[in-house]
């Protein structure tokens, strides 16, 4: 590379790995998660969110959600090409570079498919197959379960829900907030919803969304999906989720990921090791609501910008934060019935 990526000034312990604030140089990768970690690394240098880095590629024509950056900095295959030359120009790399990243991202998805092509030869010889078709790929794990015919149900439960609390809603002052209702701590097994003490919306995942991420919403109507505690060893807890189509599962960071606005995901359980596991700790006397905290970070959760706002998107933020904008009450609900 000829000239480091210009970006924002480095910032944080993750930029001293980089002499003189130079951008990472991909020609150091040697496999897909060797590039994956310098994407990791360019994202530290460059200073952005996922949220700037989202806006930043917008503002010239590329298309970068949030979730798709923490999807691919989570993962340990190569990304795709536009992607990837989408989230190094919104890093702040100028032509020369991206097309070096380009480059190598080429060589490293050539090795692997010959990698393959190797094996799947090998596993044929081994099984005494002279010649045949190669196997199809395996299809990436989707994203949620499926169940088939609960789906139609599902929603048109879902429809009917929507209908009831409409007029509830419209007849609502959105300054209303319910912020000094009572704290509920976390008890196990209890159906909660999870309320925040800043907004006074609960989280819920959005019902015409299949992506399992959580945003805050207006507690009066039914949020989905349904949450209980189940407790770890020592301090920590499960946040479990039953939703009506997907079933049981559980509340995690997205993928893992340790950067702060990194989502927060309704997902299978097991899939994020102690990304989905919480610390839930009381703050104040009398307690003023409670910080849940993933594991792997010792982060906090709250909503984006510490936003007050319907529709603002859970993540992992700091838990330095002046007010109570990651402050949650567990507030109890009546149990799902075997009719709902």
């Amino acid at each position: 590379m000829s000239q480091p990526c210009p970006g924002a000034e480095p910032r944080g312990e993750a930029q001293q790995m980089v002499v003189d604030g130079r951008a990472p140089d991909p020609r150091e990768a040697r496999s897909a998660p060797e590039l994956i970690a310098l994407l990791r690394l360019l994202k530290d240098v460059s200073g952005l969110t996922f949220r700037e880095l989202s806006q930043r590629a917008e503002a010239v024509g590329d298309v970068l959600p949030r979730s798709t950056i923490a999807n691919m900095l989570g993962r340990t295959s190569v990304p795709r090409e536009e992607l990837l030359a989408a989230f190094v120009r919104a890093c702040g790399c100028g032509p020369e570079q991206v097309a070096d990243w380009l480059a190598v991202r080429k060589e490293l998805a050539v090795r692997g498919e010959r990698a393959g092509t190797a094996e799947v030869s090998g596993a044929e010889a081994a099984a005494g197959h002279s010649s045949g078709t190669p196997a199809a790929p395996l299809p990436e794990p989707a994203r949620r379960r499926r169940t088939g015919a609960v789906v139609a149900a599902a929603v048109a439960l879902v429809v009917l829900a929507a209908a009831a609390v409409t007029v509830t809603l419209l007849l609502r002052d959105d300054d209303d907030r319910p912020e000094s209702r009572r704290v509920t701590g976390p008890v196990a097994g209890r159906a909660v919803q999870i309320r925040s003490v800043h907004s006074g919306f609960c989280l819920s995942e959005k019902r015409d969304s299949d992506s399992g991420q959580l945003y805050q919403v207006p507690c009066e109507q039914e949020t989905i999906p349904r949450f209980s505690l189940g407790p770890l060893d020592g301090d920590a807890w499960r946040i479990v989720t039953d939703h009506p189509v997907h079933l049981k599962g559980c509340t995690g960071v997205w993928n893992g990921i340790r950067d702060a606005e990194a989502p927060l995901q309704d997902q299978e359980c097991g899939k994020r090791g102690d990304a989905e596991e919480f610390l839930i700790e009381p703050v104040g006397r009398p307690v003023d609501g409670y910080r849940i905290r993933p594991v792997h970070t010792r982060l906090c959760v709250g909503a984006e910008r510490n936003s007050k706002e319907r529709g603002a998107e859970l993540v992992q933020t700091s838990c330095d934060l002046a007010d109570r904008g990651n402050l949650f009450s567990f507030d109890p609900v009546a149990a799902r019935t075997a009719d709902g």
